[in-house]
């Protein structure tokens, strides 16, 4: 049975390893954050606007 790395010709360099596991860090962090939530108060007020905008009055 092979170990981890079958032969050398395989292995990269540490600073593309450390590339690769960077843009894997910043993508997870991106696909993880939350949603940003408006204060209640301007929430509102959009509903608001979005109210009127349907309203044909």
């Amino acid at each position: 049975m092979a170990g981890p790395i079958a032969n050398e010709s395989e292995q990269i360099d540490r600073r593309t390893s450390r590339s690769i596991c960077d843009a894997v860090g910043e993508r997870l962090q991106q696909s993880l954050r939350p949603e940003p939530r408006l204060p209640t108060h301007l929430e509102q007020l959009l509903h608001e606007l979005e109210r009127r905008d349907r309203d044909p009055h």
